[in-house]
């Protein structure tokens, strides 16, 4: 599961081309009726781990993307602390997510669109941020933000109709 990274020249060019990836992961979680989420974990430009939404499939409530590509990249690595790895994730962590983050020693966070509802990075909570954990996660949100809310809306609106 080592697929590597094209070759870029910035952080950013770099980030938008890992969340392109998480993207087309939350892809399969909207073909399988799931909320369209992907996430990617990364280290040193190589997947370690991926995941997509699949809480109805499974029948497991925290079987969300990140979760899910923090299992992946655990067993992949040998070990649950998947340090000096960047998580993608098209939305915003919630709260159980960003506590695994943080569990996981992430280093850096990447996420595309904001969560007003449940964001836990920013938006609703802080819990990145919380002084009493451990372990420090950079984060940087709205990359992509756009094209991965659009995705979450085009998702609900079908859904609605």
């Amino acid at each position: 599961m080592t697929t590597g990274l094209p070759a870029v020249t910035d952080d950013r060019a770099r980030d938008e081309v890992w969340m392109r990836h998480a993207l087309l992961l939350a892809r399969r979680a909207e073909a399988a009726g799931e909320v369209p989420v992907g996430a990617v974990v990364v280290r040193d430009d190589r997947i370690v781990g991926e995941g997509w939404n699949r809480p109805i499939g499974d029948h497991d409530p925290s079987a969300h993307a990140e979760i899910v590509a923090l299992r992946a990249a655990a067993r992949h690595l040998g070990n649950y602390r998947t340090g000096g790895s960047t998580l993608y994730v098209t939305l915003e962590p919630c709260v159980m997510c960003a506590g695994a983050i943080v569990h996981a020693r992430v280093a850096r966070l990447v996420y595309g669109a904001d969560d007003p509802k449940a964001g836990a990075v920013h938006s609703v909570y802080d819990v990145i941020a919380a002084p009493r954990l451990n372990h420090r996660v950079r984060w940087q949100g709205g990359v992509l933000a756009d094209e991965c809310g659009e995705r979450l809306r085009a998702f609900f609106r079908a859904r609605r109709s």
